[in-house]
Parts: structure tokens; sequence; C-alpha cells
């Protein structure tokens, strides 16, 4: 970002004029932010709130959720397997995403793809991204029935967005000399793509394909209770909206940090592994 904006006089003078176009805007927004911040705690109701009362109530729940965790409506072996069908809901989603995404992506990438079809693919994946997981999945719901079907076609399709957007901008990157060589040696397409696309991105394909897991992970949780797509995401709201049970609530919320976790040590481990020195 450009702090302040350097000219030289011509008779050698120099002169510093502070501020920018960017730094002004992006100040003015911030200002604008906080201005609506503070007017919409000031337009809250805030009729019979005993705020004291409120804050040891709120302290005595989080003790309570985070500090007494236990489970009291299914057993640690129940926990288990539903934190494995939250796990393979999210992995299928990711995989078949992942599969169509590079397809997609080969395409929408400007320098491997004609212009209009580029255009077009990134438009269509633009208005996916743009409406949220959970009403793609309401929408599959109509046809499908809640249930995990919905849950992961509905991720299916934002997955794709996401991935398809990521894996392009990542191929644009590629050194046009590479391609350039590659065409020079009467390669076609299909070559190009193997043998120069591929290879020297798939570092960074394999880091927003275990990105997109994590995600999913996180979406798949939600839809558990969203879309009936069961899983542990069910169960931490049947704990939450139906039994009110805050020590359940917090062993789930604990299962999932862990869950979470473990998932990013095996991506971390095995792109160290498989791909140490790109």
């Amino acid at each position: 970002m450009e702090v302040a904006n350097i000219r030289r006089k011509r008779d050698g003078r120099i002169t510093i004029k502070a501020g920018s176009k960017a730094e002004a805007l992006m100040v003015s927004t911030l200002m604008i932010l906080a201005v609506l911040t503070m007017i919409g705690f000031l337009l809250f109701d805030y009729s019979g709130l005993e705020l004291k009362k409120a804050i040891s109530e709120t302290g005595n729940n989080l003790k309570t959720m985070f500090l007494e965790p236990a489970l009291t409506h299914f057993s640690w072996g129940e926990a288990i397997y539903q934190v494995g069908i939250t796990v393979g809901l999210a992995f299928l989603a990711t995989v078949l995403g992942a599969v169509i995404s590079i397809f997609l992506a080969l395409f929408a990438a400007t320098n491997l793809s004609n212009e209009w079809v580029s255009k077009v693919i990134r438009i269509f994946v633009a208005v996916i991204r743009a409406v949220p997981t959970v009403l793609w999945v309401l929408i599959f719901a109509i046809a499908a029935g809640l249930g995990s079907e919905a849950a992961i076609i509905g991720m299916l399709f934002h997955s794709i967005a996401y991935l398809v957007k990521a894996y392009s901008e990542v191929f644009e990157e590629v050194d046009e000399g590479t391609l350039e060589a590659l065409r020079a040696t009467g390669s076609n397409w299909w070559h190009i793509v193997m043998h120069g696309v591929i290879p020297s991105t798939l570092t960074y394909l394999m880091s927003w394909t275990f990105l997109r897991f994590e995600i999913n992970f996180s979406v798949a949780v939600a839809m558990g209770a969203a879309a009936g797509a069961g899983g542990i995401g069910f169960e931490l709201f049947m704990a939450s909206g139906f039994y009110f049970d805050l020590r359940e609530v917090g062993m789930i919320t604990y299962a999932i940090l862990v869950v979470a976790i473990i998932l990013e040590i095996i991506s971390t481990r095995l792109k160290n592994r498989y791909f140490p020195s790109q």
C-alpha cells in the first residue's frame, strides 16, 4: 500500500505528500463501518436486560461448557461414529469437487483456454460462490429430501465454485516460457497440461484441496443440523437446542476442535512427505 507520494521538483527539492487515494478510501471505509457499528449498538433494544446478571450467567455457562464437558445422551462409540460420518461427508464432497474442478479450471485459466470460455466459466462459478452453501443444500433438498444426499450435493456445488477459482489462478501462474517451449516441440494441449502445468502446480493444488477439505468439515458440522445430514453436527444441535445440555455441547465442541487439528497435521505431513522440495 502506498503510504506517501514523493515528488521531485525541478530545483532538486523533494516534497513528500502524506496519504494516497487508496489509503484515504481504506480509512474512510473503516470509519464508516465503525460509525455504523456504534449506531447499531445504540439502536438495540436493551429493555429488560440486566447487564451484571447476563455477564454472570454467561460466565457460568461457559464454565459448565468448557470446564465440565461430558457425554450424557450417547456413548463414546456413537460419538466417534458420528464424527466419522461428518468427516466422510466432507471427504466425499471435497474429492468429487476437486476432480471436477481441475477440468473446469483448465478451461477457466486464461493462458490455457479461449477467452470467452474462460469468462463464461468464471461468471458461472462466481454466481454459485455467491450463494451460501446452506441455501444450495436447501435447494437440492427439495428434490432429494433432507439428508446426506442434499448436503453432499450442496457442499459439492460450493466446493467446485471455490476450487475452480483457486485452481485456475494457480494455472495462470505457470511460467509462460515453459508453455511456449512445450508448444515449440509440437506438444498438443493435453501434453502441455500433463507435462507442464500439473507437475509444476501440484503442491498448490494439494494445498488448496486440503484447505477446502477443512472448510467442508466445518460446513458438514453445520449441515448435520440444518439439512438433517446426521453426524456430529446433528448431535450438537440436539444437545444445544433440544436437551440444552451445556456439558455435552462442550464435549462435542472439543471433539470438533481435535478433529480439525488432526486434519491440519495430516495435511501438513502429507505435503512435507510427498512434495518436500516444492
